[in-house]
């Protein structure tokens, strides 16, 4: 069974599809496009798809991802073109790797968020973020399907800034005054989300944005200490790939323009 690492997006209004409305959209995608998936066993087969820490619904990404197990080798490349054209738009296939390694969801240690905060004027937004790092903990409550939990959503936080507002999209007034937070967050038990921290903020200095952030992941993988960077969680695989490029390489390459077309 070959393995294939793929990243997507939830873009535009597409951000407010739930989990299981992305999972029918691909798989849709796997059969329109033809692509020869392996199945598990059993009495109830289902095609080999595994994902890795998806977003919550209602905030966008750029860096998410998932490992399909297939049945017969295809060039990656080639399947990430017929499976982007296949997908809604903002539901965008971004990149694709031949899996070489194990541990995907292990390397997935921290992400890098953007919460753009309308009507909040900048420097009331630095003086939050100022509070909120000068504190040892922030205890914030998350309604849980077992009642209400106190965390800490300090301690994950690796950084919080606010970044520059210069760089805002052309449709956005510029006499509204829009603060735009960077948050770098490890991935911890539990898990602390966008909303946590804004909720932190909102504890340690009264900030509370009068209408909901616009959140969206632009990065997650694994963690640099010495860097404070987020790096591909891909990496490892190209590299593998890169040192073993005949490994099956010119079957898979063949296989993949006369097998694998959109329905």
């Amino acid at each position: 069974m070959q393995r294939i690492r793929l990243r997507y997006t939830k873009r535009g209004r597409l951000r407010f599809t739930s989990h299981r409305d992305f999972q029918r959209a691909f798989e849709r995608a796997l059969r329109r496009a033809e692509v020869p998936m392996a199945y598990s066993a059993g009495f109830t087969p289902h095609p080999k798809v595994s994902y890795a820490n998806a977003a919550p619904t209602g905030t966008g990404s750029e860096a998410e991802y998932l490992e399909i197990g297939l049945s017969a080798p295809r060039d990656p490349a080639t399947l990430r073109e017929l499976l982007d054209a296949s997908m809604p738009d903002g539901l965008d296939i971004t990149d694709a790797v031949e899996a070489r390694t194990s541990g995907l969801a292990d390397r997935l240690q921290a992400s890098v968020w953007e919460l753009r905060l309308d009507q909040v004027e900048p420097e009331a937004a630095r003086a939050a973020v100022a509070a909120f790092e000068a504190a040892e903990t922030v205890e914030v409550q998350r309604r849980t399907k077992n009642g209400m939990r106190t965390f800490d959503a300090r301690a994950a936080v690796v950084a919080l800034e606010v970044a520059d507002a210069s760089v805002e999209p052309d449709d956005r007034p510029s006499a509204r005054p829009c603060a735009i937070l960077r948050l770098v967050v490890r991935h911890e038990t539990p898990a602390v989300r966008p909303d946590d921290v804004l909720s932190g903020l909102r504890v340690v200095a009264d900030l509370a944005p009068p209408v909901p952030a616009a959140v969206t992941r632009l990065a997650q993988g694994p963690f640099d200490d010495e860097t404070g960077t987020v790096t591909d969680p891909l990496a490892p695989d190209r590299e593998a790939v890169e040192a073993a490029p005949s490994e099956g390489a010119p079957h898979a390459a063949a296989q993949a323009t006369t097998a694998v077309g959109p329905a």
